[in-house]
């Protein structure tokens, strides 16, 4: 239906900008079409979204009615998401009335709420779409058709690689999840590790796994804030922080970066691995408020001078971007299979919310409005190094 008069709806208007690419909406009986060619996907509006709510956050309006079933795609959902994304991530977002979403507090008691509202959502369920690593970050990719597994420990691989560890040598991971990281580092150079997670769960999980490995002596990890952690005096010869620094808020992101230089000897090696921003702005209003509270993206450029403030020199800067969206497709694709499963246990609308979630962030990362960074770098001169890339 072409648009020659004025618009029963706002978001027929609203998505009439979106003329890059073709897709169709239905709403009341009435099919529109945006843009030119052949349609991509059709948007099927059940319940129309008020024109407020789409000027506070058109991504948080549209995500929410997609929870509830209000709209629905018809076609592939991916194809959808990386057309609608990108005019997203230029909206512009009321943040007077998302002044909460946006200004979470930065507090330790907060935080570890804020953490364990997404990672204690239990060890069973993230079971079903991860795999036997338990890595919940992105992999890393030699060739095309790598499985999830293999891709999983050649990140592990690849960032240990990149520490230039020797035996004897002490490694701190902050945030270190489900513990395997540090469990191949001692298994592999023979290294002392320890980790820091506010997630019960995956406290509970590591300590099995270090049990059952009999590696008591070689790892260990605490239930502990990586701020408690610096206030103790320990200092590593190598740290490890794999997305983790998107957890701790914009205002402490000196705070995290000071941290990790006082508890590393000077000389050490710092590899930090994050989910970078293209800018300083935090734009996703529903990804804050239903998958990851107080979340916030730093950009590439802030982390480098934050880096060089606190007696870091970056070696290495790597973009792993595409490796993400590869991670999170396979992601996407064990949870449609345990759909079922985890349907019966939380609802639909736990399981709309998820597939939005881990197919829109593999969206994201294609069209390249967020990306993933490994920067390495030293505490001060390291002239020991080789010369070239040893990786």
């Amino acid at each position: 239906m072409p648009f020659t008069h004025l618009l029963e709806s706002f978001l027929i208007h609203y998505l009439e900008r979106f003329s890059d690419a073709c897709f169709c909406v239905r709403l009341r009986d009435k099919t529109y079409t945006i843009g030119a060619g052949e349609p991509l996907f059709t948007i099927h509006v059940k319940q129309d979204i008020p024109k407020k709510e789409l000027l506070t956050s058109a991504e948080l309006a549209m995500g929410e009615a997609y929870m509830r079933g209000d709209i629905d795609i018809e076609g592939d959902l991916f194809t959808a998401l990386c057309v609608l994304l990108p005019h997203f991530s230029k909206d512009s977002i009321d943040r007077s009335a998302l002044s909460k979403l946006f200004h979470a507090s930065t507090k330790k008691s907060d935080q570890k709420e804020q953490v364990a509202s997404h990672y204690d959502l239990g060890n069973d369920f993230f079971k079903l779409w991860l795999d036997k690593t338990m890595s919940y970050s992105c992999a890393y990719f030699k060739k095309e058709d790598d499985d999830l597994f293999t891709a999983q420990h050649q990140k592990v691989d690849y960032i240990l690689e990149k520490l230039y560890l020797k035996k004897g040598m002490t490694l701190l991971d902050i945030g270190c999840g489900w513990g395997f990281l540090l469990i191949e580092a001692a298994q592999k150079y023979g290294v002392k590790g320890y980790g820091c997670t506010l997630s019960k769960e995956q406290w509970a999980e590591a300590q099995r796994r270090i049990e059952t490995l009999g590696l008591q002596d070689l790892v260990t990890i605490d239930l502990i804030d990586y701020r408690d952690v610096a206030r103790s005096g320990k200092t590593f010869d190598r740290i490890v922080s794999v997305g983790m620094i998107e957890h701790v808020g914009r205002p402490n992101f000196p705070v995290y970066m000071g941290d990790a230089s006082d508890m590393l000897k000077d000389g050490g090696l710092f590899l930090l691995h994050y989910i970078s921003g293209q800018d300083e702005r935090a734009t996703s209003a529903w990804t804050r408020k239903y998958i990851f509270p107080g979340g916030t993206l730093p950009s590439l450029r802030e982390i480098i001078h934050i880096a060089y403030d606190e007696r870091f020199r970056v070696i290495d800067v790597e973009s792993l971007r595409r490796h993400y969206y590869k991670t999170l497709m396979h992601w996407y694709g064990n949870f449609q299979r345990a759909k079922p499963q985890v349907e019966a246990a939380r609802g639909t609308e736990f399981v709309r919310m998820w597939d939005l979630y881990l197919c829109g962030c593999a969206a994201s990362f294609y069209v390249g409005n967020i990306d993933l960074h490994q920067i390495l770098m030293t505490k001060g001169n390291n002239n020991d190094l080789p010369l070239t890339r040893w990786y």
